[in-house]
Parts: C-alpha cells; structure tokens; sequence
C-alpha cells in the first residue's frame, strides 16, 4: 500500500470531516427553528418532527447504492455528484413555501449527504490499514465531531436576524465551499484495475450476503445502540432545550457542546490509542464509558426534579466519549471483513445505522421527548443492548475459527 504524507493524510482527514458535516448540519441546524416551523405552516411538533425522519429515510435508502456505485465508477466522481446535488437541495429547501415541498427537498438532501461520509470510509480504507486507518478514521471523525455543536448554534444565531430560510441558505454556501475543496485536493483511490461492474441483480444479492453475515450484522447493531443513547437525545433536543432544561432558541449549545466535546475527546483517544492498546482492550474501554454515563443519567432523572444545565447534560458528554472511542474500531472491523468490496459494506453499515435513527426520530422520540425519564430509561436500555451484542460478537470470535480467507471474513476483523 502507497505511503503518504502528514499533509496529504491531514487534507484528506480535512475533505472528510467537512463531508461528513453535512448530515448533522442538515439534522441539528433546523432544530431551533421548529416553533417558527409550526407557526408558519400551521402544523404541530410531530409533523415539522418529520423533516428529520425523511431526510433520514431516505438517506438510508440512497446508502445502499453509494459505496457500490463508488466500487464501480470510481470514489470521487460519486463524492462530487453528490456534494452538488446537496447543494440544489439546500437551495430548494431555502425557497420552500410549504411542508410538503420542505419535505421533498429535505428528502433530496437525505439522497445526496450519504455520499461523502459513506464513500469517504471505503476511502480511507483504500489509502491505509491496520492502526493507520484508525488513527485517520477517529482524526476525521475528530473534526467532524465539531459540526453537531456548531450546527443548533448556528442555527439559533441565524433566527436571531433572519427566518428559517437563512438556515438553508447557509447550508448551501458551506456545502459549495466543500464542493470547490474536492473539486481541488480530493484523489480518486479506487484504481480501474481493482473496480467492479455494477449490476442490480448483484447488488441485491452482495448487500443481502452482507446483512446476512452474523458477525457484521452483531457489530453494525451494536455500533446503532450504542450511538442510539445518544442520538435520541439529539433528535429531542427542541423539547430537551426548550421545555426540559428551559432554555431559549439561541441557547441550543448546552446541550450540544458537552456532546461535542466528549465526541472529539474520545476520537482522539481512539487515534492516540491505535497501536498502544490492542482494538479489543480500547473497545471496553470505549463499552464500559457509555454504561457509566446511562447509568448515571438515569440516576440523575430519578433524583432531580428539574433539569439543570450543564449537570443534566455532563453524562451525554461521557456517552459520546465513549462512541467517539468504540465506533473507529467497528467500522474499520466492518470494512475488513469484505476487503473488495469496502464500498458496499460501507452502505450496508451506513443503511442499518440511518434505518435505525430513522425509527427513532419518526416514531420513538415525538413520544419519548416529552418525558426526560423516559428518554433517560431508554437511553440505558440501548446501551445495554449495545454491550450485550458486542459481547455476543466476541464470544462468537473465541468459539468459531476463522474459514479460509474470503470476501467474507478476514483478519482485520478478528483484532476487535
């Protein structure tokens, strides 16, 4: 595998995070402006809930054919294509005048976003291995870590001088920024020699043989509960912000800051980790951080009568710091196990992660965000589940030995 440079790898982490971006600007900047979304459309908290189910619904369904796609034709031309059509849609969004058309064009975003971050894993794994691909997989996911602070803020800020519109306009400049930057500096690492043809029949059989496979399918579920935890704090932060902490709409940042924080925290612990504490050891590590921070939020709910920033949301801090720890290690475990085809296994990991948040935006939260226990309960609950199939992979690796090498399976895998 080519050797490259410090500034070649911190460009590349640089065009990734900023790809990455766009999904939680897209989610977490319009959170602000929901009262204001209800107000001029006329329709309740549940229905305005529903811009982030389909930007999510439909992120997850596009997934599936953005790392094949890129298998196929190459890794850059699938990462413009879609930067620019994010870009349209930020643009249409920016000019809607009902629902129904925010929806549409909030769906085209979710159609679009995937491709950076999704492509942009096989990506990584096309330029490095081993404790390298980790060591730039939790750098990227450092910086990208930054977005779902900076995104309510900027949101909140923006309401403060303009309407909801402004929000989507921004977004439209930030994503034409990183569109000029690929245009620029990103390289095409997936050579002609090692590309596949892209046909549907085998597509629906590649990606049904990888959701088929015991051991990706424990460590993708474990990877969606365990940011879970997390996540449907996030996608309840207008009743968490507003109702829960009472707090106002410039003030989104209590509740997103400590998340932050605790993500590039724990990437980065992740990256100064790699090839000083075996993958398995950093992975408890990672496991034993998000239980404490569930456990003592639960405990935190049942003993306080009102929430109060920053104590209600230091225990989110410590789950993200956990994620930003254990996530690196399972997708880089993912990835290894289909070592031709990194693109789709990168869909398939990216369609089970969006089809799971997209339950708990559309349906889980707009019923648990009310109640601060009940989200603390179900918090604990994810978590745990998050552990308990981790555990099960791991029993699975000591019990069974490895087959002969295959597209299926390799050693990358087993190290975690």
């Amino acid at each position: 595998m080519t050797t490259h440079s410090r500034a070649f790898l911190w460009r590349l982490a640089l065009l990734l995070a900023g790809l990455s971006m766009f999904g939680p600007f897209a989610i977490d900047a319009i959170f602000p402006a929901f009262p204001e979304l209800q107000a001029q459309f006329g329709v309740s908290h549940a229905a305005v809930q529903q811009s982030i189910s389909v930007y999510l619904i439909a992120y997850a369904l596009m997934s599936v054919f953005h790392g094949p796609v890129s298998d196929a034709v190459g890794r850059r031309p699938v990462i413009l294509v879609g930067v620019a059509v994010f870009v349209l849609a930020c643009v249409g969004a920016a000019q809607s005048q009902s629902l129904f058309w925010l929806l549409v064009f909030r769906a085209l975003q979710g159609i679009s976003a995937g491709a950076g971050l999704i492509v942009g894993r096989a990506l990584i794994r096309d330029c490095l291995e081993g404790d390298a691909a980790q060591r730039l997989m939790a750098q990227a996911t450092m910086i990208f870590s930054i977005a779902p602070a900076i995104a309510p803020i900027v949101g909140g800020w923006i309401l403060g001088w303009t309407s909801w519109h402004g929000i989507f306009w921004a977004m439209a400049i930030f994503s034409s920024l990183v569109f000029i930057a690929c245009l620029v500096w990103l390289p095409e690492t997936h050579p002609l020699a090692a590309r596949t043809r892209l046909r549907i029949g085998s597509l629906a059989r590649g990606s049904w043989a990888i959701l088929g496979n015991r051991r990706f399918l424990l460590l993708a579920m474990a990877a969606c509960f365990n940011f879970g935890a997390l996540f449907i704090y996030i996608v309840s932060a207008p009743a968490v912000v507003l109702d829960h902490l009472q707090l106002n709409q410039q003030q989104f940042g209590w509740l997103f800051v400590p998340i932050v924080v605790g993500l590039m925290i724990g990437s980065l612990l992740s990256s100064r980790l790699a090839g000083r504490l075996s993958q398995s050891a950093t992975a408890k590590l990672g496991f034993g951080l998000s239980a404490l921070a569930a456990l003592s939020n639960l405990i935190y709910n049942l003993v306080v009568d009102q929430a109060v920033a920053p104590w209600a949301v230091l225990s989110l801090g410590l789950s993200a710091c956990g994620i930003g720890l254990v996530f690196p290690l399972l997708t880089i475990a993912m990835l290894d196990m289909y070592p031709r085809q990194r693109g789709m296994a990168a869909s398939m990991q990216a369609f089970t992660g969006l089809t799971f948040n997209a339950v708990l935006a559309g349906a889980v939260a707009p019923l648990l965000a009310p109640n601060r226990l009940g989200l603390a309960v179900v918090a604990l609950a994810m978590c745990a589940a998050a552990i308990g199939l981790w555990w099960r992979y791991r029993l699975g690796i000591r019990r069974e030995p490895s087959p002969v090498p295959s597209p299926q399976l390799l050693d990358g895998a087993e190290r975690l």
